[in-house]
């Protein structure tokens, strides 16, 4: 099954329906209907045929949120293309990596974007690429393309710090879509504010196909902006909201009646991406008068558990899994863990990818019998709702993207005098998780100059929040270091 069977009511069925507007800093606010976006989406797909792609062909995106994303992706969807999306903030390292292991035929970008990019890397300027789709036919052009078509690569790191794609097909993301919107209850007359970034699955995977499945409105914002969030919710009076702990944190700011205004409307906010502290649930409530729904999913999974729109959503857990997942809470040795107890968490289903680009090692460490070993504990409650408590890696979650030690780890030691280096997660109210680093280093350790090498290596999210001076780190008698014997980190 291709993904335009699920697009279609939309874009052929609903053509005359207005689709999406798009504020973007420095540009005029884009509208669309949902025909337009059939219609540019068409060009731009001949444009890349013109450009050489054909089916198979990787084609990367390093963009930030607007309205050429969404043709970006229809029109690999249309092609049989595989789009390889990737984090904005990601730097030198980062996108060496991922684009040395998907070899995309070219970056689609911006100008000011594009000097981040390794030389020799084909650079796709996003307007002359525009300009060149609005010269084209807007006549559909499809490639024939089965549920296990693969059309996507989406890059998550490995506990060891190397980036693996998970390689996601029509199926996965069909499935996951209508799961949603049936578990959700969207339907064409929901308002959807969406600041999420469109390189991250819940911002694509959850907001872009809901919405496109269920033919309902759509703002879309370049980022999530605080000081700008609640004029957003005051002028667009959205039912439904997807966002990540750190923004509800953010909306506690709101005055009470101000507040209250909003969530009249809100039907539904989602939170995910980073466990939501069972204090904010309840705040946001008491503030708003809506019920958060928390939910559990990965890159590799799209979403695994949901609370209920209907039921209890309840707080500090992740819920009940979807309609078409299978989960499993495994102990070490195999056996299903009791009620209560901590286990691992396996999932199965047809939202479960196919497995890592050009990774047999890791596809098969990750995958027994069809099923997919999350990393992640969890326990389960007598009547199923499933409480997430930490992962088996070392796993940072800030502002809801993923941080793996290691990689930091390995950038240290490259830096003049520091001789041994841990990173682990420290609570933040806002963030979740920060990144912590402990180093032994020799007496001329410049924290500032690191800070300043380190932001020209890695993504800003990355970059330790903190850096503990040392004498030695905790190991066992194999030298492997015991984290759990860290000191604490105090923020000042």
């Amino acid at each position: 099954m291709s993904l335009l069977s699920l697009f279609d009511p939309s874009l052929i069925g609903r053509a005359d329906s207005l689709a999406l507007e798009c504020d973007r800093a420095g540009a005029p606010r884009v509208s669309c209907t949902f025909g337009e976006l059939e219609a540019r989406s068409n060009r731009l797909a001949r444009a890349l045929r013109a450009r050489g792609l054909a089916p198979g062909d990787r084609l990367a995106s390093f963009l930030a949120n607007r309205t050429e994303i969404i043709d970006l992706w229809l029109a690999c969807v249309k092609l049989g293309l595989i789009a390889v999306p990737i984090n904005v903030l990601y730097r030198e390292r980062e996108l060496g990596h991922i684009l040395g292991d998907a070899e995309p035929a070219a970056v689609v970008t911006t100008h000011d974007l594009a000097g981040y990019l390794p030389a020799g890397v084909a650079r796709w300027d996003v307007d002359q690429l525009a300009a060149d789709a609005g010269r084209q036919s807007c006549e559909r052009v499809a490639s024939a393309c089965a549920g296990e078509t693969p059309v996507a690569l989406i890059y998550t790191s490995g506990t060891t710090g190397a980036s693996k794609g998970a390689v996601l097909t029509h199926a996965n993301f069909e499935a996951n879509a209508s799961s949603l919107v049936t578990a959700w209850k969207i339907t064409q007359a929901d308002r959807y504010l969406a600041t999420l970034p469109l390189f991250h699955v819940h911002g694509l995977a959850n907001g872009v196909h809901c919405w496109l499945a269920s033919g309902c409105h759509m703002r879309l914002t370049e980022r999530f902006e605080h000081a700008k969030a609640a004029a957003w919710f005051e002028d667009y009076r959205p039912t439904l909201f997807f966002g990540v702990p750190a923004m509800f944190i953010r909306l506690l700011d709101l005055p009470p009646e101000r507040a209250q205004a909003i969530g009249r409307v809100l039907r539904l906010a989602v939170s995910g991406s980073a466990p939501l502290p069972a204090e904010i649930h309840d705040r946001f409530q008491e503030r708003f008068g809506s019920v958060i729904l928390e939910r559990y999913g990965m890159t590799e999974t799209l979403m695994n558990i949901s609370n209920p729109y209907l039921g209890e959503r309840r707080a500090g857990t992740v819920g009940l899994p979807l309609q078409h997942v299978e989960v499993r809470l495994l102990n070490e040795d195999g056996s299903m863990a009791h009620d209560g107890g901590h286990g691992e968490i396996w999932v199965r289903g047809p939202n479960v990818c196919s497995g890592y680009w050009r990774r047999p090692d890791a596809t098969a460490a990750a995958w027994q019998d069809g099923w997919f070993r999350t990393g992640d504990i969890g326990s389960r409650a007598p009547d199923g709702y499933i409480t997430l408590h930490g992962r088996r890696s070392d796993l940072v979650i800030s502002g809801g993207f993923n941080i793996y030690p290691r990689e930091i780890e390995e950038i240290l030691l490259e830096q003049p005098g520091v001789r041994e280096a841990a990173v682990v997660g420290a609570p933040d109210v806002v963030r979740g998780e920060v990144p912590v680093a402990y180093i032994v280093a020799d007496s001329g350790f410049d924290e500032a100059a690191v800070r300043a090498r380190l932001g020209t290596q890695l993504a800003s999210f990355k970059i330790p929040r903190g850096f503990v001076r040392i004498d030695a780190l905790p190991r066992t008698a194999l030298g492997k270091i015991q984290k759990h014997l860290l000191p604490p980190w105090k923020s000042a």
